[in-house]
């Protein structure tokens, strides 16, 4: 598989950036994680997921929780929970319908990012992962650091007090106040 597309291949050749590109694939990508890449993915608290629709309308959201809770569960694999949110499943529906998906890691601190494109898919969920509603699972199929120079130095002040951890009942998020009556019930109720 190419890691280019056409329209990447006139753009490159009108800016003379494809031998930059070329060599660039050959030796910074891959589909296997490195320890590096391993280390860098299961210390973010935080990450983008870039999913498509069956129509290939794209949605992007950020997913967050304390450091750990995206793992490498495999040579080419990573795996996260998904948490009770806002109800609307964009990214995990546009998974069960296209199952390409790009998840996008940064550093704020010590500017670095990595690129995981790959493809998805749903599990129930299990105590693998305290928290979680579902769990997503990641084939990697092209793993990629990029240049880290425009991104911001910026600072975590504190990790969320929503997200879910061992022997932590997160607080109810203030905006479900005004849902209450479409609220999903809790097992066991009504």
């Amino acid at each position: 598989m190419s890691a280019y597309h056409q329209r990447s291949r006139e753009l490159q050749d009108r800016f003379d950036t494809r031998r930059l590109a070329d060599s660039l694939a050959e030796k910074l990508s891959r589909t296997a994680f490195s320890a590096e890449d391993q280390a860098f993915v299961e210390a973010s608290s935080m990450f983008f997921l870039a999913t498509a629709d069956a129509e290939g309308q794209p949605d992007c959201s950020y997913k967050g929780g304390v450091p750990g809770f995206v793992r490498v569960t495999g040579p080419s694999e990573l795996s996260f929970p998904s948490y009770d949110g806002n109800g609307m499943f964009r990214s995990l529906g546009n998974i069960g319908v296209n199952a390409n998906v790009g998840l996008l890691f940064l550093d704020f601190e010590q500017p670095r990012r990595l690129r995981v494109n790959g493809t998805a898919r749903l599990e129930d969920a299990s105590a693998e992962f305290e928290g979680a509603q579902l769990i997503v699972r990641v084939k990697a199929e092209a793993i990629f650091p990029n240049c880290p120079r425009y991104i911001h130095r910026l600072q975590l002040v504190e990790t969320s007090v929503y997200a879910p951890r061992p022997g932590y009942q997160p607080p109810e998020p203030g905006w479900k106040k005004q849902f209450k009556d479409v609220l999903p019930g809790k097992p066991g109720e009504g």
